[in-house]
């Protein structure tokens, strides 16, 4: 019975990891498009990027870093069969998501409040280069938003199992997968933040 739950353990890895591989893959190619409208509009990029609060996204970059610490103590506590501490662990995790999401709401909102989102007349009156880049950005930054929120439910999800102890010291598997997710998610906003943040 162990040795099916072992091979049902490297089964769920080894999927999550071909999961991973093809989102890299697909995010992959978002930043080949955008390095190559980049390279054609420079100084509308540029100019573009001057609008995006760099404050926020250094904030954002910080409490995206904690949390992958946050969840890969909480996996160490689990196997050491610490569960108050990986309940706590977790929760500080989700909460940081949630910070995330609340910033990533108000940049967004302050965006379109000014008038600049995709097809809108402000922004279109800026130039083909200033188009391309708030549109990659909204969609890029979109997507990376979309996916933060499907891993922090699965957060949440993992933190009633630790608390009801489906998930123990013999069985954390699924909290492994999980934050193999979010680091994924970590990953790619590494990625995105110098990118569209600091691009000069």
């Amino acid at each position: 019975m162990s040795s099916a739950v072992h091979r049902d353990d490297i089964g769920s890895k080894i999927g999550m990891w071909l999961f991973i591989f093809t989102e890299l893959l697909f995010f992959g190619g978002l930043f080949i498009v955008y390095s190559v409208y980049r390279f054609k509009n420079p100084v509308a990029f540029h100019l573009a990027a001057e609008e995006l609060d760099v404050m926020i996204g250094t904030v954002n970059t910080v409490i995206l870093l904690i949390s992958s610490m946050t969840v890969a103590m909480s996996i160490t506590a689990v196997q050491l069969g610490e569960r108050k501490r990986a309940i706590l662990l977790l929760s500080i995790t989700v909460i940081l998501a949630l910070v995330f999401l609340v910033n990533k709401y108000f940049e967004w909102s302050s965006k379109i409040g000014h008038g600049i989102y995709p097809g809108s007349e402000t922004l279109i009156e800026l130039g083909t280069g200033e188009v391309l880049f708030f549109g990659l950005y909204f969609s890029m930054t979109g997507l990376h938003a979309l996916h933060l929120l499907i891993g922090v439910t699965i957060l949440i999800v993992m933190l009633a199992k630790v608390i009801n102890s489906s998930v123990n010291t013999g069985y954390f598997v699924q909290l492994e997968n999980s934050g193999l997710y979010w680091h994924l998610v970590d990953l790619i906003w590494i990625f995105l933040f110098p990118l569209f943040y600091l691009i000069s």
